[in-house]
């Protein structure tokens, strides 16, 4: 898709389902080109890292790398702020509300058509999560 869209007008909870949805598949994606194909071994392992313990572990390595672009860091307070009418099932409220603002940054950088930045996000990603030293448990 070639259509220039203004993200700054987009809600933050729209920006964050945009998010998810990318970012799980750049995670799956990752895992089948890794030899992963059971597809219960696929769903099983690919939560690990889309959860939102995963999600805002990252945001927090992010913080300490200095990672984010400041236009990154508005698209995370945009979806972190948005008001969800679906509530946290498996972690804290604050939790949530960090990997929907985490989820908003994938959803900015798609439709903003940032693919080098969001290839490297997701490499960058995909990394912390297999060094182990995020507290996603």
């Amino acid at each position: 898709m070639s259509k220039e869209i203004n993200y700054q007008a987009i809600n933050g909870i729209a920006l964050a389902y945009l998010g998810d949805a990318e970012y799980e598949v750049y995670i799956r994606r990752h895992l089948i080109e890794e030899g992963m194909t059971k597809p219960n071994r696929l769903h099983h392992v690919a939560t690990r890292y889309v959860s939102a313990k995963a999600q805002s572990a990252l945001i927090d390595a992010m913080q300490e790398d200095d990672f984010l672009t400041e236009a990154e860091w508005e698209a995370f307070k945009k979806g972190r702020n948005a008001k969800s009418h679906t509530s946290a099932k498996n972690t804290s409220v604050l939790t949530y509300r960090i990997s929907t603002g985490f989820e908003a940054i994938v959803g900015y950088l798609s439709l903003t058509n940032q693919t080098e930045r969001l290839d490297e996000f997701a490499q960058w990603c995909i990394d912390k999560v297999e060094e182990g030293k995020l507290r996603i448990e």
